[in-house]
């Protein structure tokens, strides 16, 4: 072969092996590009399978599910007064039965009935004059309970004018009671107190959660002795659980939910006269 011919014959076998190397090349570069997905899929669902097993397994110290509740469709109840007296002081009895828990031991005491034709007030009283004189009496008993046309006792009031006394110038027995009889038909334990007071005809004046006695000898009067008991809620925390428990502050319950009562409960139930504590 001549010498250029040979000179021709290398560069173009040298170019074909180029060629078919790039060939190669491009060929596994392109296969590599299609091939990757699948292995990466395989690799997250083995992944994936992997954490499912693991949460399925029960955590030692995690806390047991909560048992399911169901929410009542009333979440605020009505407050009940017969609740009431543990928060709030209070009159535990009518002015009625009152009036006749004090005829019943012996004190002549009226019937609870209106003060007057046009005075919205109600009443019952007792008044004995054992001595007076061409202007006033001189030795008298007095008692008035007061309240309203619901029967709700606003206050109680006593005048004793020359009371008789024993030896010792303590309160006769006979007038005494009349006060125990207040007190404890009040059945506010805590005001029993004073009536060693009221027997020895001492002055005291008590006020203790949202009420008030009064048992005081009368200014320029020697031998003349007023009485008080009623309420006094002025704190703030006694003014606002007065409101939470006030009939005027909520709705009567709606007939239409289907878990309320038939007859429902009225917050002008009458509360026991009854002392429990």
């Amino acid at each position: 072969m001549p010498r250029n011919g040979w000179s021709l014959l290398w560069p173009g076998l040298l170019i074909s092996i180029l060629l078919l190397a790039g060939i190669v090349v491009f060929y596994r570069e392109f296969h590599h590009l299609e091939d990757p997905v699948g292995p990466f899929e395989n690799r997250a669902l083995n992944k994936a399978a992997r954490s499912s097993r693991i949460a399925d397994r029960p955590d030692p110290a995690a806390p047991s599910p909560l048992p399911p509740t169901s929410i009542p469709l009333q979440l605020i109840e009505i407050p009940k007064l017969e609740l009431a007296s543990q928060f709030l002081r209070m009159w535990r009895v009518s002015g009625s039965n009152f009036c006749g828990a004090l005829r019943e031991a012996g004190i002549d005491m009226s019937e609870w009935k209106a003060a007057s034709m046009r005075n919205r007030s109600y009443e019952c009283y007792f008044q004995r004059i054992y001595e007076r004189d061409e202007v006033r009496p001189l030795s008298s008993t007095f008692v008035k309970v007061r309240g309203d046309e619901m029967g709700d006792i606003l206050e109680i009031r006593a005048k004793i004018i020359g009371p008789t006394t024993d030896a010792e110038g303590r309160l006769a027995p006979a007038v005494l009671r009349i006060f125990e009889i207040i007190v404890k038909q009040a059945c506010w334990r805590d005001f029993e107190d004073t009536l060693a007071s009221i027997q020895n005809l001492q002055n005291v004046e008590y006020e203790r959660f949202g009420s008030y006695l009064s048992f005081t000898r009368e200014a320029g009067g020697a031998n003349i002795f007023n009485f008080v008991l009623g309420l006094k809620a002025t704190s703030s925390s006694q003014v606002k659980t007065k409101t939470y428990f006030s009939t005027e502050r909520w709705l009567q319950k709606p007939a239409v939910l289907p878990r309320a009562s038939s007859s429902g409960e009225r917050l002008g139930t009458s509360i026991s006269a009854n002392c429990a504590q």
